[in-house]
């Protein structure tokens, strides 16, 4: 059930909590830029069932584009991130989920690409009200040459929004990424979407646009406004 009051002031709406984000410190010291399968597989050996759950995905790490002088490399599996303590470990979790993970994930030493990652403890956060939202990863079903074009990317979203009864009023897709897997790599593409309503912002964060959402794929957070976005990059 969501609840809202008429102003629609994201800090005054409040949020179900059907699907959550559960944040978990971790100590490693690098990470594979290209990661998401990596890191799927390794979280599978902790949560074998997160194969078959519904509503479960797993935020790529993430850490700043520059780190005191050190930039960040590009996308591949034989560039590293530098990872600090700050750095978190998210997964989004149905709600029955939530409690077997914060006691099962913590202690885990996930070997991503041969870098280790061990996971601390965990804690809950609610997802957001905030009527503009970013994806790094969309992954959509489009046929080469097709997924090199923005028209048709942006076509493609908007249909499977509006599948969702999601209207698309502002919507910016950004760089590119191939993401690495043994059955070769996925094709994805940032988005940038503004002008939701709430309740279509939650919604899209409870069930994720597009496919490979334990590789990062189509998992949306709250941004700081559209005018941010990076210009498309091929």
């Amino acid at each position: 059930m969501m609840f809202w009051n008429d102003d629609d002031n994201p800090d005054r709406i409040r949020v179900p909590d059907d699907i959550v984000d559960l944040l978990f410190g971790i100590d490693c010291k690098c990470l594979p830029v290209d990661h998401a399968y990596l890191l799927a597989e390794a979280l599978k050996q902790s949560l074998p069932w997160i194969v078959e759950e519904a509503g479960i995905a797993v935020h790529s790490v993430h850490v700043a584009g520059s780190q005191n002088g050190w930039e960040r490399p590009e996308h591949g599996t034989d560039s590293y991130l530098v990872v600090s303590r700050r750095t978190k470990l998210t997964l989004r979790v149905p709600r029955h989920r939530v409690t077997e993970v914060l006691r099962d994930l913590p202690g885990a030493k996930l070997d991503v690409g041969g870098e280790t990652l061990v996971v601390g403890t965990g804690k809950t956060k609610p997802l957001t009200a905030e009527t503009t939202l970013f994806s790094r990863y969309v992954a959509l079903d489009l046929a080469a040459p097709a997924e090199e074009d923005e028209g048709v990317f942006l076509e493609t979203a908007a249909r499977a929004l509006s599948a969702m009864d999601i209207r698309v009023r502002k919507a910016v897709c950004g760089r590119t990424n191939r993401l690495a897997t043994p059955d070769g790599s996925i094709a994805t593409r940032s988005l940038m979407l503004a002008g939701l309503t709430p309740d279509e912002s939650i919604r899209l964060q409870q069930q994720g646009l597009g496919h490979h959402h334990l590789l990062g794929c189509g998992i949306f957070i709250p941004h700081k406004g559209i005018d941010s976005v990076k210009p498309s990059q091929g």
